[in-house]
């Protein structure tokens, strides 16, 4: 672990008082995992329970790594989740544990005290059902609070919390301040749910971080690269069609506010999450245009970044898909509305220089690939094609020994033997390749300079670290150190490892041009003429063979002489089809030049993807077998940038040069952070040997920080830059001038839950006091949603069960379903709505099926045709058949469902349909459903269905009830008669056969009995 800094301990100071409760907002990259692992090594203690939320798995295994390290391992932290222990648990099942509640072992882990991580879940139903005792907990920390919303889980716990807890602290951390930005008063939002009314914000320019950073910085050299020519042309297209998107967006919307729609926010993954938000509200409303736009914004983003992060061919080849998939829809068909940006000039302009970047096809190549070659029956014999070139005056074709051999000449280029004639490749680097290659040839040199000064203790190893943004680039990166040729002239460094990409893409180009050929004509041979079949009934199978060989080597013969394939079928002249046509013709001409290459090698795969895969899988073997055994200024280490784990990896390699070949600004900071580099003193030649003997020598860190010059690259660096820091400055604002949220203090079983509406049956209507509190039975699943948290609030007491029949219980007689509109659409494709409607209307009076819209989506079920699961339950219903996404298709799915629903209520005459808008209404409606009723019983309703239910008590011992059903002859409609039977897996095992016969019967008796004392594994299992 590393040491803290001066402003860690600072914040540490600030906060570490258990009596106080606050949020810390940090800037990222300074270390927030690193005071969050302090605080929880202070509070470590066995008479303490602290709890820690909201981390996701990757952060737990990592924080419990680190206060393994800081000392904290007994026990340490303890994670508990849905699939936590499971081990330990599948030892129990021996034991009879069958009827032992999993959530014992969980009070029994709480009465221990310590730190736990637990998921939001689970604790809640936990704290609801008195599995943990409230008052015991001394302390949440919570980690993402940019997330807290009335609405969400935490909040939920923080309100459960603070009614029976009003002196354990809270500590909420967040280093996300673009999320606390977002409407009004967003920073008192998350207060007021928190229950907190300190807050301390840190920024980057802090004073305190700004003195403890700025001491010693790091040498940073800043090497800006310059974009190739083709790839600024497809650059500033890119750029053009996303201004004319966004421009046709705001005409085609102009009732919304799109003013923040804009270039520079377009650069981040985020943007599409904006437009998304800004259009639910009338998204049943807006035209498939559209939507049309707003997945066209999320594409150009992402051909932004793929310019600048894949190499030349796997560009193209993403370009080619998106024609494709433009073009066609699923069925085959030609959509109707295609993506408006691939009609542009800007486009053309993407395509043509994207295929410039990878080859390029010569004049005399062309024009002869766009001449008919006479239609003549040859046999496939050289001297006979080498006379009828002669007589024609062609050019002479050079013979399979000539084409082979042709690249061996020692006078002749080095040209590849599998390149098609008239191919001219291009295969253009990206320059971050060859100024990558230069900074490591400047690294090695500046390593041999400093080596006579360095001994074995000082600081930090010569290992370099080259840092990059996504895995993908990562191998990319791999793949080019393991086989560029440092002697080749700059641009030419990688051109093995992007000739084998080539290969592997004329391959499949050409496979493609002959499945698009095979499938529009299965009654055509490769010649051109129709199949006979009852010239060819008479003959047999290997002469048929023998003829469609010869047929086809004919053809391609005719190829390689200048001949064009077969004329494609014909086409709609529709506008549509048109960049499909370009790409199918540029399959076609690719195929035709690489014809007799795949005569010779008999249509077989070529070996590039082949070799290329096992050289990269061995140089990454022999990397992770070798590492640590070569010597440090030997490695180079590649990585993708991570999250506070980078902190980690940083202080156990300590490298003393970093590259970071894509900008990144959490690591920049990362290594502004780190003690030893904050705190160096920098050992260059500038520096005397007699300072280098005097002062106390830290680790000199020098990093090389790459970026394209005018690309969307430096683009989103500076705009990341430019809105963390509005977003600080408006929190810091907003602290300054805001009124402190009034913490109420609540009691459960107070307020108006004692009190029942105004019944008309008592004089004088008053209200009649009642003497047992409001409750809601909800089943345990249901907590993934915000409903229960929306209940709890509204003044009714939540109690979790696991129920088989029903969601939620309301009162003796009314059971309620709850389903979200996509819930709704799987639930009646795979039945379970009819089956759950079926088990509701036998068991209780009122059965309702509730139907719940989102918040801040549109009220309609027209949105129903955005869930693609509803896409393969529409075909069930045949109509005049349509292609493309029309507002008929619209109509169509809406009108389906609602047949659906039609024949629901028809099957169940005594089922309810309540429409909700959002689960603030739905809250609403329970608390007038309930009203003059009395409430339902907690033990009555977990009984109801049971026996019916074959699902019925799992989660009891669910680890012991799937290594049961794992057995042979054991389904999910007797496992419940086994563990009625036998007390635990133990004993099933001690059971002879035909004791195990009288449970399961004769043939599943066997099975199972059979598995049990003849399986090896289970043997081992029955011995301990």
């Amino acid at each position: 672990m590393s040491t803290l800094l001066s402003f860690h301990k600072d914040i540490l100071e600030k906060i570490h008082d258990p009596s106080t409760s606050e949020l810390i907002l940090l800037a990222r990259g300074l270390g927030l995992r690193r005071i969050v692992c302090k605080l929880l090594q202070i509070y470590d203690s066995p008479n303490n329970l602290v709890i820690l939320v909201s981390a996701s798995p990757e952060e737990e295994s990592a924080i419990g790594e680190e206060l393994g390290i800081l000392g904290c391992r007994k026990p340490g932290l303890r994670i508990v989740g849905f699939e936590t222990h499971k081990k330990d648990r599948y030892v129990m099942c021996i034991l009879p544990v069958f009827l032992i509640p999993e959530h014992a072992w969980r009070q029994n882990l709480y009465k221990k005290g310590g730190l736990i991580s637990i998921t939001s879940q689970i604790l809640t139903v936990d704290m609801l059902s008195s599995d943990i005792s409230t008052e015991m907990i001394t302390g949440i920390v919570l980690l993402h609070a940019e997330k807290v919303t009335p609405t969400s889980a935490e909040a939920f716990i923080v309100r459960l919390f603070r009614e029976k807890n009003r002196d354990g602290f809270l500590k909420a951390f967040s280093d996300h301040p673009e999320h606390i930005t977002s409407g009004m008063s967003p920073l008192r939002t998350v207060l007021k749910e928190l229950q907190i009314r300190n807050v301390h914000i840190y920024p980057r320019f802090h004073v305190e971080i700004k003195n403890s950073l700025d001491l010693k910085r790091p040498d940073l050299v800043e090497l800006h690269q310059n974009m190739t020519e083709y790839m600024a042309e497809i650059h500033h297209a890119i750029v053009q069609c996303m201004t004319t998107t966004l421009a046709e967006l705001k005409r085609a919307n102009t009732a919304l506010d799109l003013d923040d729609l804009n270039i520079d926010n377009a650069y981040f993954r985020s943007f599409d999450m904006i437009v998304r938000r800004l259009l639910d509200p009338v998204w049943h409303k807006v035209g498939p245009r559209t939507k049309q736009l707003v997945n066209d914004l999320a594409t150009l983003r992402r051909l932004l970044t793929f310019l600048l992060t894949y190499d030349a061919l796997a560009f193209h080849a993403y370009l080619e898909t998106l024609i494709a998939s433009n073009t066609t829809n699923e069925s085959g068909a030609p959509r109707k509305n295609q993506s408006p940006w691939l009609l542009t000039d800007a486009a053309n302009v993407i395509f043509q220089y994207a295929k410039r970047r990878c080859y390029t096809i010569s004049a005399s190549a062309q024009k002869a690939l766009n001449t008919a070659p006479p239609q003549i029956e040859l046999d496939d014999d050289e001297d006979a094609w080498a006379a009828l070139d002669e007589l024609e005056g062609r050019a002479r074709v050079p013979t399979r020994s000539e084409v082979h051999g042709a690249s061996n000449a020692p006078d002749g280029p080095q040209r590849p033997k599998w390149l098609p004639d008239g191919m001219d490749p291009v295969l253009e680097e990206l320059p971050k390749w060859n100024l990558l290659a230069d900074v490591l040839h400047e690294i090695e040199e500046e390593m041999m300079r400093l080596e006579p000064r360095l001994t074995s203790l000082s600081p930090g190893s010569n290992t370099t670290l080259v840092m990059t943004s996504s895995l993908r680039t990562c191998a990319l990166v791999n793949e080019f150190l393991s086989s560029m040729d440092l002697d080749a002239p700059r641009g030419a460094r990688a051109r093995a490892m992007m000739e084998r990409k080539l290969k592997t893409y004329l391959w499949f180009k050409s496979n493609f041009s002959d499945r698009k050929q095979t499938g529009k004509g299965q009654n055509t041979t490769s010649d051109g003429k129709k199949n006979r079949p009852e010239t060819d009934a008479g003959l047999s199978e290997a002469l048929r063979r023998k003829d469609k060989e010869k047929r086809e080597r004919a053809a391609n013969r005719r190829r390689v002489r200048g001949g064009a394939p077969a004329a494609p079928t014909t086409r709609e002249g529709s506008d549509a089809q048109a960049g499909e046509d370009v790409m199918i013709q540029e399959a076609d001409d690719i195929a035709a030049l690489y014809a007799p290459f795949r005569v010779l090698r008999g249509n077989a795969a070529p070996q590039g993807p082949v070799e290329e895969d096992i050289t990269l899988l061995g140089f990454e073997s022999d990397f992770d077998a070798h590492y640590g055994l070569l010597a440090p200024q030997q490695t180079v280490l590649v990585r993708a940038y991570s999250d506070d784990a980078d902190d980690r990896m940083l202080q156990e390699i300590q490298p003393r040069f970093i590259v970071m070949f894509e900008p990144n600004l959490e690591f920049v900071r990362r290594i502004e952070v780190r003690p030893n580099a904050s705190d160096s003193i920098l050992i260059y030649e500038r520096v005397t040997e007699q300072v280098y003997r005097n002062s106390n020598p830290g680790l000199g860190v020098r990093v090389y920080f790459m970026m394209y010059r005018y690309s969307c690259e430096e683009g989103k660096y500076l705009t990341g830059l430019r809105r963390e820091k509005e977003s600080f400055e408006r929190l810091i604002k907003e602290r300054g001038s805001m009124l402190m949220p009034i913490l109420e203090e609540r009691r459960p079983g107070s307020g108006e839950s004692l009190i029942k509406t105004i019944s008309s049956r008592i004089a004088g209507g008053r209200k009649e006091l009642s003497t047992e509190t409001s409750c809601v039975i909800v089943d345990m699943r249901e907590f993934r949603s915000s409903l229960p948290s929306l209940l709890h609030a509204s003044q009714l007491l939540v109690i979790p069960v696991t129920l088989t029949v029903g969601d939620y219980i309301l009162t003796p007689d009314i059971c309620v379903e709850r389903k979200s509109i996509p819930d709704l659409v799987s639930s009646f494709n795979n039945g379970r709505l009819h089956t759950q409607c079926e088990l509701m209307s036998v068991h209780y009076k009122q059965p309702i099926l509730l139907i719940e819209f989102e918040e801040h989506k549109s009220f309609s079920l027209e949105a129903v045709t955005d869930v693609k699961s509803y896409a393969k339950s529409s075909n069930k219903y045949p109509t005049k058949k349509k292609t493309g996404t029309a507002p008929e298709d619209n109509e169509r799915a809406s009108a389906s469902i609602q047949a659906r629903l039609v024949l629901l209520t028809l099957h169940f005459p005594r089922i309810r349909i309540i429409w909700s808008s959002s689960p603030y209404a739905t809250a609403e409606i329970f608390r007038d459903l309930k009203s003059n009723s009395p409430e339902p019983d907690p033990a009555k309703a977990v009984v109801v269905g049971a026996e019916e239910d074959p699902e019925a008590g799992a989660g009891v011992n669910a680890v012991a009830e799937e290594l049961l059903r794992s057995l042979p002859g054991i389904t999910a409609k007797n496992v419940k008669h086994v563990m009625s039977k036998v007390g635990s897996v133990r004993e099933l095992c001690d059971l002879n056969l035909p004791q195990v016969q009288d449970i399961l019967g004769v043939e599943p008796g066997k099975a199972c009995w059979e598995f049990i004392h003849r399986g090896e594994r289970t043997r081992r299992i029955a011995q301990i």
